[in-house]
């Protein structure tokens, strides 16, 4: 068996099977003696030699015990695959507790509420305003396809979830797919609500999409967003030395005695 594992520190870094195979049997071994006993024997020595200097598990020890100064990343690979792990099964069951206390928690409020015919349906009603036009729509619209029109109501359910998610999550093309979405429930609605209701009928339709666009569409604005940059600094500087200097010059030496008087000195 070939070991893929990596040199420690320039030195070889063997696996433990790789060791266990390579271990010799101790030197008291007596052939007539059990066999489970030898393997007892020569799996405990290649425990030991694997905890030895450049060992398998004397490496993966090493690389545990180094992963707080080496940071994410420069640690090793099983170590974010671990810690990856752990934090995925915490999230699913926080996520389990949480939905569990949020379910307890509706089904005490509504055993303490009123049992009015007003209080419990209510909210059946208002979304029964928006669902039935457009279950109505897809029915009318689906006749001639090769596709079951309660097909086509799942797909516009699951399309409207994955731009309310992935929205709220902040990508852009799920946010374009729920304004798309939106405006194209709106109007199934106007189009297959009764023509006494349809402007209330699409008024809750609006309404709905707009309170639930405060979280589809969390962080968007309107306004233009101006980033003004440092230019990088260049990677070499040129060294510029100022030295302030005040030039005199010097006099003109006095002409002599025999000097003509109409030679003069030049004159900077």
């Amino acid at each position: 068996m070939q070991s893929d594992d990596k040199p420690i520190n320039g030195q070889p870094n063997p696996s433990f099977l790789d060791l266990l195979n390579q271990t010799p049997l101790p030197p008291d071994t007596d052939l007539n003696k059990d066999h489970g006993t030898t393997r007892l024997a020569q799996l405990r020595a290649g425990w030991n030699a694997s905890w030895e200097q450049g060992g398998f598990l004397h490496g993966r020890w090493e690389e545990l015990r180094q992963a707080p100064q080496a940071g994410w990343h420069f640690m090793a690979n099983w170590i974010k695959a671990l810690l990856i792990l752990t934090g995925l099964c915490a999230v699913i069951i926080l996520l389990d507790t949480a939905g569990d206390i949020f379910d307890a928690t509706l089904n005490r409020l509504a055993d303490t509420a009123p049992a009015t015919q007003t209080g419990t349906s209510a909210a059946s009603e208002l979304w029964g305003v928006v669902d039935h036009p457009i279950r109505s729509y897809i029915a009318q619209h689906t006749a001639g396809l090769a596709v079951s029109s309660s097909a086509v109501y799942t797909f516009w359910q699951l399309v409207g979830w994955f731009g309310l998610i992935g929205g709220f999550i902040g990508s852009t093309g799920a946010r374009i797919t729920w304004t798309c979405w939106g405006a194209g429930s709106v109007l199934a609605v106007w189009s297959a609500a009764p023509a006494d209701g349809r402007t209330v009928a699409t008024g809750i339709a609006v309404l709905a999409w707009t309170i639930a666009s405060t979280l589809a569409l969390r962080g968007l604005s309107l306004r233009p967003v101006v980033n003004n940059f440092l230019p990088p600094a260049p990677a070499f500087q040129p060294q510029i030395e100022i030295r302030p200097e005040i030039h005199i010059p010097a006099p003109a030496p006095a002409p002599d005695d025999d000097t003509p008087d109409n030679v003069h000195p030049l004159q900077r």
